[in-house]
């Protein structure tokens, strides 16, 4: 299955692209370039007070409130120290590179930049697993562990993902809508190739799916319910959290919506495809079926012989 980018490639290829043609010589031009990406997301990359000499990329996240009480403002002031400025208006996050003064490590921060939406949904997970690590280490010292109340993201409209650590692991649940029937049958196929896959890697994380209802972990929550309603758990051990796996981790998951839906949507356009083209060697047999219609014959002298 192909594994979506976790990182916008339009921000990047713009950004290297300004960054190229400055460092050749060349006078700078004017940019405005809105980008959408998933989850409501936009990307603003723009001159500043029409200074061509600047250029400035602003990200807008709809459930980034959400994200500011798990620590996505620090994590940002670490990350982009070097190029944060004030946000855009109707922005959240905004960086800023001079094309007049571009540090010897561009490469690497026009590749930070393209991960901007990736590093705000990183700071719920970051919180978590450190959560569960220091929860797991108060039972070891026989101290009391910390509390934790579970994290509550508005990432859609109406999807919604949980976050909540526990001393042997960190559960992560996206709720999710599909519009149509077909959509739910085909989830659920992808959700038991997950359940089927873990047999086989033993070190992949625990996948649950239900449908309709939310799960036991959600009881007595606002959750929705409903015929087009579905939730996917992951079930976290610390070998997934641990310093030295915990960023692989957060960059499969925080795709998990995109990449189900996303693979929906392949899936339903492989088997329309596939529907036509049967339909159409069905229809090449029916017409080589097709019985011809047999020419009237002449005599020589002009008379019609009809064929019996």
């Amino acid at each position: 299955m192909i594994l979506l980018e976790i990182h916008n490639r339009i921000v990047e290829e713009t950004l290297t692209n300004k960054i190229k043609n400055a460092l050749d010589g060349n006078k700078p031009d004017t940019v405005d370039v809105t980008v959408a990406d998933f989850d409501g997301v936009l990307f603003h990359i723009s001159n500043p007070n029409s200074e061509k000499s600047k250029i400035r990329v602003s990200i807008s996240l709809h459930f980034y409130k959400d994200l500011q009480g798990h620590g996505a403002d620090e994590l940002i002031k670490r990350e982009y120290a070097e190029i944060l400025t004030s946000p855009e208006d109707g922005y959240n996050v905004t960086v800023l590179f001079d094309l007049e003064n571009i540090p010897p490590n561009w490469e690497e921060l026009v590749k930070k930049t393209s991960l901007l939406k990736r590093n705000c949904f990183a700071s719920v997970f970051e919180k978590y697993f450190k959560i569960q690590a220091d929860i797991e280490a108060a039972k070891k010292k026989g101290t009391a562990p910390p509390k934790s109340e579970r994290a509550v993201v508005q990432y859609r409209e109406e999807e919604t993902m949980y976050v909540e650590a526990l001393g042997d692991r960190v559960t992560v649940i996206f709720s999710t809508i599909f519009k149509d029937d077909d959509d739910v049958v085909i989830g659920k196929v992808f959700m038991q190739e997950f359940k089927e896959g873990r047999r086989n890697f033993q070190q992949a994380p625990q996948v649950l799916f239900s449908h309709k209802d939310p799960p036991s972990e959600l009881a007595g929550t606002d959750a929705r319910t409903g015929d087009n309603i579905g939730y996917i758990t992951f079930v976290l051990f610390p070998r997934h959290t641990a310093p030295s796996a915990k960023d692989n981790t957060i960059n499969l998951i925080h795709t998990l919506r995109d990449y189900l839906h996303y693979h929906i949507k392949c899936s339903k356009a492989y088997i329309h495809t596939r529907m036509r083209a049967k339909t159409s060697d069905f229809l090449r047999v029916l017409n080589r079926a097709r019985p011809e219609k047999k020419k009237e014959k002449k005599t020589f002298s002009g008379k019609s012989i009809r064929p019996s």
